[in-house]
């Protein structure tokens, strides 16, 4: 009789996506996949280590599930990733977990058992980081950047195309950097081109993580004129004062960083912009973070994640001076998030009356949830559909027409048009 086997996937797309590359190669053995936790007698923990409140996430639902093991529920637990990577004393704090996995570096012909809904995948065209950032603790999980082969990945893409899926997302740790560690230069234009002529069934391409110091011209003409490419830009900037952009080793300015904006948004119209912040870094003061914050309400950016500094045992920042106290943190972070919270409100109001192509993900009571180009799955907002009586129903993975009736802080709220 076949064992049950339980997959939780805890942190970011690429920890999904090794998951994925796990579950398949066990399914491949013969374990039953489940998807119920409940219903597996083994369950495989992949955990991140990114930062604490990563961590705090990781070590509950191991205890979690070492509490269904001592009750009977369960008869095995296996911790993978992050956590095992960077961690390697953990069997003597938790004895009863029967193997601890690290990360998987690059696997590159594994089959793939999906984790995802059937209409979205993730691609991951890269491992580890060429970056060295001094708050990051990602090389020293992942190591240096190693690039898949090109044929790899487009053997990838042609088995995605032959299942039609809706939207391939494009990741890795910065996918900007694809190539460097082969040429010495970014190769991910010319990756995308071979993508696109491997795709035709393939709804959107999204691109997801780009370096600002690594943006091309090629790159912003590829996204401006290729139609099934999202205009959507993850351009992560941490910060905007250009002191704090040196400690924080991102080897860009704050000068530079206007100019590409300016660029982009010249050059693709409409383009939604997400970016992630770091408030409370290492001597941070409280003048240097108003400009961060007038900067925010200035530039206003469609999509914006904000993290409190996590100072993290491994890295630069850990021994810098002028560490910022929790409650200091917390506020700046409420800051910014409302601030956030008005501009959102501010750029979703013009959506208003206009009419929008959404993806439809899935049905809950009686409205549909989806996506627009704008809109990465997990971590932006959604479009909340009302179908049309004389419509048929709806499918998860198809593109309709939306028109936007009302507009929310994060989300917008539409009905189907013929």
């Amino acid at each position: 009789m076949r064992q049950k086997l339980g997959i939780l996937s805890l942190g970011c797309p690429r920890n999904l996506v090794d998951a994925e590359t796990l579950a398949g190669r066990l399914h491949s053995k013969g374990y039953l996949i489940v998807d119920n936790i409940k219903d597996a007698q083994v369950v495989l923990v992949n955990t991140c280590a990114f930062i604490q409140e990563a961590k705090r996430e990781s070590i509950d639902a191991i205890l979690d599930l070492i509490e269904l093991k001592k009750q009977g529920l369960l008869e095995k637990i296996i911790v993978h990733g992050c956590l095992a990577q960077r961690y390697k004393n953990l069997k003597k704090q938790l004895p009863e977990v029967d193997a601890f996995m690290g990360t998987l570096g690059v696997d590159h012909e594994q089959i793939r058992y999906a984790l995802t809904p059937k209409h979205y995948a993730y691609l991951k065209i890269s491992e580890g980081c060429l970056n060295n950032c001094s708050y990051c603790v990602i090389p020293k999980i992942k190591g240096k950047l190693i690039s898949l082969a090109q044929e790899t990945i487009i053997k990838k893409v042609m088995r995605f195309n032959q299942q039609k899926i809706s939207e391939l997302n494009i990741i890795g740790q910065d996918i900007t950097g694809f190539g460097v560690d082969v040429s010495g230069k970014t190769q991910l234009t010319v990756l995308l081109k071979k993508i696109i002529n491997n795709s035709s069934n393939i709804g959107w391409i999204r691109l997801l993580y780009l370096n600002p110091k690594r943006i091309s011209d090629e790159l912003l003409d590829l996204i401006a004129t290729h139609k099934r490419i999202c205009k959507y830009m993850d351009l992560p900037i941490q910060h905007i004062n250009n002191r704090i952009l040196k400690l924080m080793n991102r080897c860009i300015t704050k000068e530079e960083i206007i100019s590409l904006i300016a660029k982009i948004r010249k050059k693709i119209p409409g383009v939604c912009l997400r970016t992630s912040i770091i408030v409370g870094f290492p001597s941070e003061t409280n003048k240097e973070f108003i400009e961060l914050l007038e900067f925010i309400k200035e530039v206003k950016f469609d999509r914006l994640g904000v993290f409190i500094y996590s100072r993290e045992e491994g890295t630069a920042a850990y021994s810098f001076k002028g560490q910022i106290a929790k409650s200091i943190k917390q506020k700046r972070f409420d800051a910014l998030m409302l601030a956030q919270q008005k501009v959102s409100r501010e750029l979703n109001s013009k959506f208003l009356g206009k009419t929008i192509t959404v993806l439809i993900e899935k049905k809950e009571n009686e409205v549909y949830l989806g996506r627009s180009q704008a809109d990465a799955p997990e971590v932006d907002g959604m479009v909340y559909v009302k179908s049309m009586p004389s419509m048929q129903k709806l499918k998860n993975g198809e593109f309709v027409k939306v028109n936007i009736t009302d507009t929310l802080e994060y989300d917008l709220v539409g009905e189907t048009i013929l």
